[in-house]
């Protein structure tokens, strides 16, 4: 069940604590609206200004919140204005992630979720719902990728990639359209990647997954079209996270694997998905393709 006092204005004087279960309760504090540092000139001051004025109160879930990519589009979001569900399997993670933002006086609850399973993903996002609102951002990031030669046919992995990249993302998309589309209002990003617009040697089954999305996520652009709901997919190349250890085929890893001193940082990807998210209603950022510099495709 569960567990909500009357939530009062975004920022309020008095403590309301939320809760779902199997998550910890959060505690909404004051928001640092512009985040503006004297170091910051005043067009970035302004930048951020909009941003918050754009992002405020905006119910936002992200999947695979727990590091990477997922964990700095979250805290983004939230410095923003954005009330953001942190959503992955480890909990301790996503607690930890809630603290600091709630210390830098943003909000965030923490859901332990797993994306591949579609019967809890219905639940826990109805759950959100009921606790924070209907959600106006769902940021589709969970994944994993693994470097494997075919002719080592490492099924385990690439069944797992299927599930995650592909069912995963279907099953989140599933719980969250249908109430956009019926709102006429939403935006779903999807974290594709590079590999969805070019196949790379090691990586078949992961491009594989990453152009199902981009394929996907263009159909269904089409099929939103008019219905107040956008559709974005941000494709980065390489980024600095704890996706690249998760390989075994370590011959695949050596003669295909990435130049670590040419990737992106996670907050990299952040600010991408930050533009896509704040530009006006009648402008839709369609997809967005980012590269280190010294790695086009």
């Amino acid at each position: 069940m569960l567990s909500k006092k009357k939530l009062h204005s975004r920022i309020t004087p008095e403590p309301t604590v939320l809760s779902i279960p199997g998550s910890p309760p959060f505690l909404p504090t004051p928001l640092l609206c512009a985040h503006a540092h004297n170091s910051q000139t005043p067009h970035h001051w302004h930048c951020e200004v909009h941003m918050a004025q754009v992002l405020l109160g905006k119910v936002v879930l992200v999947t695979g919140a727990s590091s990477g990519i997922g964990a700095a589009v979250a805290e983004h979001l939230a410095m923003a204005g954005a009330k953001v569900a942190l959503v992955a399997r480890r909990l301790d993670r996503l607690k930890e992630l809630q603290a600091s933002i709630e210390a830098q006086g943003g909000v965030a609850i923490s859901v332990k979720m797993d994306v591949c399973v579609a019967e809890e993903v219905a639940v826990k996002i109805k759950q959100v719902t009921s606790l924070l609102g209907p959600i106006n951002i769902l940021i589709n990031n969970a994944g994993v990728m693994h470097y494997t030669q075919m002719k080592h046919a490492k099924l385990d992995q690439w069944h797992r990639m299927v599930d995650v990249n592909v069912n995963g993302q279907l099953n989140c998309l599933a719980a969250v359209l249908p109430g956009m589309v019926e709102r006429r209002d939403g935006h779903i990003v999807s974290i594709t990647s590079d590999a969805g617009r070019k196949a790379f040697a090691g990586l078949a089954v992961y491009s594989g997954t990453k152009y199902f999305l981009e394929g996907m996520h263009r159909a269904l652009r089409q099929e939103v079209c008019g219905s107040g709901v956008k559709v974005t997919c941000i494709q980065p190349g390489d980024v600095k996270t704890e996706i690249l250890i998760s390989s075994s085929d370590q011959e695949a890893l050596s003669l295909y694997g990435p130049n670590k001193d040419q990737m992106l940082d996670p907050a990299d990807v952040a600010q991408a998905v930050m533009y896509a998210v704040t530009q006006p209603a009648q402008c839709a950022v369609n997809e967005i393709l980012l590269e280190p510099k010294q790695s086009p495709i």
